[in-house]
């Protein structure tokens, strides 16, 4: 197994550029950015869980709750695909689109996954995502 070595999986929506799921060096694994897409879509058959846009872009469904727990079941199939695991997650980057708006809800329902490991955690609004998606994470867990 080499130290550098690159894990993706169909199990997690696929990267929306040249990237892998995550790359391990040494005894961490680094997450590339995870969002709220379902297992095998990508940035031209977008499914995300809890929205519905009309022909214009704009939302016809929207429910922030189902993209946090959509986000974190794709956060852990990359760490069990890659070797790793949830308990093994040391620090996670939040990225919001609208603080104001998604921060209650997201930190509530952090706290349903989190309440035996608790990770260092960063959260930060942005302006866009790449997708429309409201959230996407950035991680860094151990890999024996």
């Amino acid at each position: 197994m080499s130290n550098q070595e690159k894990f993706s999986t169909n199990k997690a929506p696929k990267p929306v550029g040249l990237y892998p799921h995550a790359r391990r060096a040494g005894n961490l694994l680094f997450l590339s950015g995870v969002g709220p897409r379902t297992a095998g879509s990508d940035d031209t058959d977008s499914h995300v869980p809890g929205l519905e846009l009309d022909k214009n872009g704009n939302f016809k469904t929207f429910d922030f709750a189902a993209q946090c727990r959509q986000v974190f079941d794709n956060v852990r199939a990359i760490l069990e695909e890659s070797g790793s695991s949830w308990d093994q997650l040391i620090d996670v980057q939040v990225f919001l689109v609208n603080m104001k708006r998604d921060f209650h809800t997201y930190n509530k329902i952090y706290a349903e996954y989190f309440k035996e490991n608790q990770p260092c955690r960063t959260t930060v609004e942005i302006s866009s995502l790449p997708t429309p998606i409201a959230i996407e994470l950035k991680c860094i867990a151990t890999i024996d």
